[in-house]
């Protein structure tokens, strides 16, 4: 007489665990929907771009286009090589300041340390547009317009305060007993620092990290207003195509395909961190 009881919550916990991962799947295809069709543009001819969907010639003459390889000429690996210095470059500096300043918010507490954090964190919240005339009107007297100087340390507006944040609930996370050990054996605060805290986040670095990169390489406002040539990044230039007698969607399509490529392959490059670096340093504050 127990078997038909006991047996029916879990026939209907698989029940319910099958009907969410159907939902998952479906979500996670409908999801792919935008990806599919955006790479499946950057495949089809100028004919084809508007009046067929499913039924297409794959070529590869928009990428060639895109890259100037058809003797048309085009400054898109260019501005490709604009995006990774002033993306990487925010990146760099970022970690430069924000490491050590995350670990003094987290170890350090003082009157008003959380309204600072805030402060920093609005900075992130806060709409470009907002701040994007007074820093045109200051770079154009400071010299900085269309420089990659100039784009690295405005980029910072978006990379620092989420470096800051991630970067301060890992180290809080992190136990003071172990560096106070460390002091005990003769380490000095640096070293303790250095060789015993920077290990331990790794993942939590390998994380932000990616997360900055993504946001500075996908940033339009700043470029957009702040460059015109020299500096002036992909996300930007895609917008070349949009011009002229004719729009060509499936140029700016297999550009969006190419510029979509970094932060997909610094994923794969730094995978084995990220889930544990994502769900560790989840912020609490």
């Amino acid at each position: 007489m127990t078997t038909p009881t006991s047996t029916r919550p879990t026939a209907k916990k698989r029940l319910t665990g099958a009907v969410a991962n159907t939902a998952l799947l479906a979500y996670f295809a409908f999801s792919l929907i935008p990806v599919a069709f955006i790479i499946a543009l950057s495949l089809k001819t100028n004919s084809e771009q508007t009046t067929t969907y499913l039924s297409f010639t794959p070529t590869f003459e928009n990428y060639s286009t895109v890259l100037g390889l058809d003797g048309g000429g085009s400054s898109y690996l260019r501005f490709f090589g604009a995006s990774l210095i002033t993306s990487i470059g925010a990146v760099l500096v970022s970690l430069l300041i924000g490491i050590p300043a995350a670990y003094a918010a987290a170890r350090h507490r003082f009157k008003g340390s959380e309204n600072l954090m805030f402060t920093l964190l609005s900075f992130r919240f806060a709409p470009e547009l907002i701040v994007i005339i007074p820093l045109s009107v200051i770079y154009q007297q400071l010299g900085l317009y269309d420089t990659f100087f100039g784009m690295i340390w405005v980029l910072q507006l978006v990379t620092m305060p989420l470096v800051v944040w991630i970067l301060r609930s890992f180290f809080r996370d992190l136990p003071v007993e172990l560096e106070q050990a460390a002091l005990l054996d003769g380490y000095t605060r640096r070293q303790a620092f250095l060789k015993l805290v920077l290990p331990l986040v790794r993942p939590g670095i390998a994380a932000v990290c990616l997360l900055a990169f993504i946001f500075a390489w996908n940033n339009f406002i700043f470029p957009f207003t702040l460059t015109s040539s020299n500096a002036q990044t992909v996300t930007v230039s895609s917008l070349a195509f949009l011009g002229g007698n004719q729009v060509r969607f499936n140029l700016v399509a297999a550009g969006a395909v190419m510029a979509a490529l970094p932060p997909l392959v610094l994923a794969l490059l730094i995978q084995r961190y990220l889930v544990r670096g994502l769900s560790f340093g989840a912020v609490k504050d």
